[in-house]
């Protein structure tokens, strides 16, 4: 057991937080396959606080490529392919902008605008931009998941626009995840994030999320499409409401 947790720990990591990043994982792929979303925002917030801001944002984002590929693999056949070429285009480019940038935008101020626009989005009318500007969106949600991380909120109302089933939502979202999650690991590669110290920790984060996508599709399976669509805005409020008070309270203590 020691020699397991010795090969896969990072330097500085502790067996208690090896520990509860791994359960992490797992629990935040059972929510995003069981619900549609949320998963990514969950583990990104357990991580910032336990992982090196250094390596949060290309650790997190490697992590995701596995469970959005997990999940993805798992529905396959429920996928949308249409919304996903002008989504790449658009996620290569502002994957590309976002990293040339020197100047680094404030994250309080992009969690407050992407929970302000999600929440606008569940209860109004999604513009048809979302939905018939694939490319746009690919660019945007790309350029700031170089900053902020954890863009998956956005991207859902992208999809949650095509009002699909819910497997096909599922599916899609997870498809365009990994798109946007393996773009963003690239441009952190070329930066030089050195993720060979990692790689071990970050495979045995893939393979515990990969367990929890399964025991999510179980849950999937039993929720009608009226229930999936409650519990997706639910948590898309949830998690909204706390990425603009997280914040708003950041800019008050920066005051």
């Amino acid at each position: 057991m020691n020699f397991f947790y010795d090969a896969i720990m990072p330097d500085g990591m502790s067996y208690l937080v090896l520990l509860l990043l791994l359960a992490a994982s797992f629990v935040s792929s059972f929510i995003t396959v069981a619900f549609g979303i949320g998963g990514g925002a969950m583990l990104l917030a357990i991580m910032a606080t336990l992982v090196p801001p250094a390596a949060l944002i290309p650790t997190h984002g490697m992590i995701q490529i596995g469970s959005n590929l997990g999940r993805a693999l798992v529905v396959l056949k429920h996928i949308f392919w249409p919304a996903l070429p002008a989504f790449t285009i658009g996620s290569l480019i502002g994957a590309a902008v976002g990293g040339s940038l020197v100047v680094n935008i404030p994250p309080a101020w992009i969690q407050i605008a992407v929970g302000s626009f999600i929440i606008w989005s569940i209860f109004g009318r999604p513009p048809r931009g979302v939905r018939d500007w694939p490319l746009a969106v690919g660019l945007f949600s790309s350029f700031l998941t170089m900053f902020f991380g954890a863009t998956g909120l956005f991207v859902a109302t992208f999809t949650k626009s095509h009002e699909l089933p819910r497997h096909s939502h599922v599916a899609t979202h997870a498809a365009l995840m990994t798109v946007q999650h393996g773009v963003k690991t690239i441009a952190f590669g070329l930066l030089g994030f050195a993720f060979g110290e990692w790689l071990p920790f970050i495979i045995a984060m893939m393979v515990l999320g990969f367990l929890g996508t399964l025991a999510g599709k179980l849950l999937l399976n039993r929720l009608d499409d009226r229930r999936f669509r409650f519990a997706l805005d639910f948590v898309l409020v949830v998690l909204s409401v706390r990425l603009v008070l997280g914040g708003a309270w950041e800019l008050y203590q920066g005051r």
